[in-house]
């Protein structure tokens, strides 16, 4: 035999060797994965949800004997977790099936009530109500998107009669004139979505969207906008909202009706920010006023974010389920406070004035948290028109002359 075929013929032998060998582990881990697939699963419940079930939790022994410890958790009375029962059993609850009954629509209510008004985790939820971690995550939203549609009249955008009643509101109890209410952004903290880059990444170094409100003169959140990119709020927030055509192109607010927000927004005739850059006697009066006026929504953020604590901390859930918390929390907190305000919202809760004493005294929200991230400055076309700054001004000669209050010269600094 010659040298090549013999070199020929050793290849050969080393390659049937080789494949022999590959084919034999292919085999062997094909057998094992069949193996896997066919071992029983070896639990279906854990022992410890399965011992008692979801019916039995410490929230049903509140819920029947201590009804003010139960409200705490809830944020609400049994008495309106009962009424909000009735409203969202329909599309939460499910037939029990052959293997295992149904988690009870009651339960699924309080798992999402203890989740919004705490942000604990999941997996404290799982032990709290003996329920699993992959039960919750699918109810969560599940019980979110059935509060936001059985109350969706109470969180939906004011018709020109509503607007009206809101101007009345902030006239008779804050003396500002033809306001339709006052406009703030909140950053709320949520997990990096994955490969998002630095699109959620904001100027306080933490991932967020924002969530954009409208607040009344009852503190309710009329217009609200949720999922703009935390990045924005350093270039503009408000011009990147849904709320921000409509104002521009007069179709939301009544004729002369106004917002007012703080220096984070541009100034525009439907829009007033307060006077900056060492301001007069005449302005320094008519910031007061816009500041009475604007302290509504700092206390509507206060009031919600004290109220439904999973605001202030990072949500650690799909960009989707956050929207729906968001949501479900300014859902909830209009229809406690037009539904039952005082058990909601106590004397106390909100900022209010001493006029006698010259000064403002802080409501219990500002003592429970720390304030949420409030959006920066915008950039983006804010620089002011010659029309909005003339309504500005009109606004100061008011409040300065036919439209001052006794106690204004006292409250400025």
């Amino acid at each position: 035999m010659s040298r090549a075929m013999l070199s020929q013929y050793t290849k050969l032998i080393i390659g049937n060797t080789v494949i022999k060998a590959v084919t034999k582990i292919l085999c062997a881990e094909l057998a094992q994965t069949v193996e896997k697939k066919k071992k029983k699963r070896t639990i279906w419940v854990r022992n410890w949800m399965q011992r008692k079930g979801a019916t039995h939790t410490i929230f049903k022994e509140l819920y029947n004997e201590d009804p003010l410890e139960y409200k705490a958790v809830m944020r609400m009375t049994p008495t309106q977790v009962e009424i909000l029962l009735n409203l969202i059993a329909p599309q939460i609850q499910r037939e029990d099936k052959h293997m295992r009954a149904a988690i009870p629509a009651r339960v699924k209510l309080e798992i999402t009530l203890v989740f919004l008004s705490s942000g604990i985790s999941y997996r404290l939820l799982s032990i709290l109500f003996r329920v699993s971690k992959a039960s919750i995550i699918k109810i969560i939203p599940e019980v979110c998107d059935a509060i936001n549609e059985s109350l969706k009249d109470f969180i939906k955008v004011p018709n020109l009669e509503e607007w009206k009643d809101i101007q009345v509101g902030f006239y008779s109890r804050w003396n500002f004139p033809n306001c339709c209410g006052a406009i703030d952004g909140k950053h709320i903290t949520i997990q990096a979505p994955p490969n998002c880059g630095s699109e959620y990444y904001n100027y306080k170094g933490t991932n967020s969207i924002v969530l954009m409100a409208v607040v009344d003169h009852n503190y309710c959140f009329r217009y609200v906008d949720i999922g703009s990119y935390g990045r924005n709020a350093d270039g503009g927030v408000f011009q990147n909202c849904s709320l921000y055509p409509y104002l521009e192109n007069n179709i939301l607010l009544p004729e002369n009706g106004i917002l007012v927000g703080d220096d984070a927004f541009p100034l525009k005739p439907y829009l007033l920010k307060p006077y900056k850059r060492t301001p007069t006697i005449r302005e320094k009066i008519y910031n007061y006023r816009l500041s009475r006026a604007r302290r509504i929504v700092e206390n509507g953020f206060g009031i919600i974010a004290s109220r439904f604590r999973v605001l202030g901390k990072p949500i650690q859930v799909k960009e989707e389920t956050v929207i729906k918390i968001v949501l479900s929390a300014c859902t909830l907190h209009n229809w406690l406070r037009i539904t039952a305000s005082r058990t909601y919202t106590p004397i106390g809760s909100t900022d209010y004035e001493d006029i006698m004493n010259f000064q403002i005294n802080a409501g219990q929200w500002r003592s429970d948290i720390d304030e949420l991230q409030s959006i920066h400055r915008s950039r983006i076309n804010n620089r002011s028109k010659e029309i909005a700054e003339k309504v500005r001004d009109k606004y100061k000669n008011y409040f300065n002359d036919e439209g001052a209050v006794t106690w204004q010269n006292n409250m400025i600094v």
